[in-house]
């Protein structure tokens, strides 16, 4: 039995602050994503919709939401929550529908519009949250939060400022040649220097924006792709959800304190390094199979974290593979092709959407001018608050 879906399409609504609702953005991703399917929305049999954080009815039930603005024709809906894995976790509902031959077609989609600044928690006293309590008590701000990693990686690694800029840098002039980027401009160390400082270390060019943006995708059973004629789709083949294993010795957000490792040994690797570990298993390969990254770089400093994650070097090796080159465009493994959350700003449920967005258009062959030769095999990466995994691995 196979466990691969193809992807038949993939449509963006660039990303920004538009000023409209997030339905408008994923309506206008999806019919992106089924024109570029060549599938009819009356042809797709489930919804997936990755919900948004923001208050109100609609961002909570994202399924029947964009079911409903596309124009309602009894296909199921699934509406999935986990934060900025929220995507890659509708994707994997997609995948499973598929699978167990719930659905031969699926539409995955995520949107949002988000607030102006960084994040802050939602209204109300939630004592027994730890989001909540890591702004109220620690005000722990996400900056906070990245800031507090690059000293860490200044201390263990000897990571400098010069490396984090460098991130950036390659990243803007990725976002430079994407249409459904936010920011669409290089910049140089100099400038990222030269920007406000926000959490020491990390200036403001060391950190994502908030932004309005959707991405989608039309999945479906390889026997259908067959049918309709994609002979060689883009497939999905793996599919990482994994939460920690307890103990946990490496703070993440949004817990405020490590658990204890006195009693039991702590195990083998990390968090992250377990998302990726799961997918390449799942899918049957290696870090040394990949031809390109997708990863969650809310900072600079966590990107090089994500290198090490990924297995792409060794622990204390990321701003070593960054200075080598060889995850720039022309690298061994170039990492956010795309421009990453550097060019495009964080638009939550959308954002690991996105990433196999870009990951489909270079196995295709057609991401225009950030094409990377001979791009076979795709690694997607991010997490999402409360102990979400996300990765996603995708073959040509």
């Amino acid at each position: 039995m196979t466990t691969e879906v193809a992807v038949l399409g993939a449509g963006m609504h660039p990303w920004g602050k538009w000023g409209r609702g997030f339905v408008e953005y994923g309506v206008a991703a999806a019919r992106a994503a089924l024109a570029d399917a060549g599938v009819e929305w009356r042809d797709v049999g489930s919804i997936v919709g990755a919900d948004t954080v923001r208050g109100g009815y609609p961002g909570y039930v994202a399924g029947a939401t964009f079911a409903r603005a596309l124009g309602w024709q009894g296909a199921r809906v699934a509406s999935v929550y986990a934060a900025c894995a929220s995507g890659a976790q509708a994707i994997g509902a997609a995948r499973t529908q598929i699978l167990a031959g719930m659905a031969d077609v699926v539409l995955v989609v995520g949107a949002d519009a988000a607030p102006k600044g960084f994040f802050r928690p939602a209204g109300g006293d939630r004592p027994d949250d730890p989001d909540w309590l890591r702004f109220r008590v620690l005000g722990a701000t996400n900056p906070a939060y990245f800031g507090l990693y690059a000293r860490r990686r200044m201390a263990v690694h000897g990571d400098t400022l010069e490396d984090f800029a460098q991130v950036k840098v390659k990243n803007a002039a990725a976002g430079a040649l994407n249409a459904n980027a936010r920011y669409r401009k290089a910049v140089t160390a100099e400038e990222v220097a030269a920007s406000a400082v926000v959490a020491d270390p990390l200036r403001l060019l060391d950190i994502c924006a908030t932004s309005d943006g959707a991405a989608a995708l039309v999945l479906s059973s390889m026997e259908f792709a067959r049918r309709h004629g994609a002979a060689d789709p883009v497939r999905i083949r793996a599919v990482s959800t994994v939460a920690p294993t307890y103990p946990t010795t490496v703070l993440d957000l949004p817990d405020i304190a490590t658990d204890s490792a006195a009693v039991v040994a702590p195990a083998d690797g990390t968090f992250r390094s377990s998302i990726a570990r799961a997918a390449y298993e799942e899918a049957g390969i290696g870090p040394e199979d990949i031809s390109l990254a997708e990863v969650y770089d809310l900072s600079t400093a966590l990107e090089l974290q994500w290198y090490e994650d990924l297995g792409l070097c060794g622990e204390g090796e990321g701003a070593k593979l960054l200075r080598d080159g060889v995850t720039a465009p022309g690298g061994r493994v170039p990492v956010n092709t795309s421009g990453g959350l550097a060019s495009f700003g964080e638009a939550v449920p959308a954002q690991a959407i996105a990433q196999v967005c870009e990951v489909t258009w270079q196995l295709r062959g057609t991401a225009g001018a950030r094409q990377i030769e001979g791009a076979r095999v795709g690694v997607t990466a991010n997490q999402g608050l409360f102990g979400h995994g996300s990765s996603v691995v995708a073959v040509r």
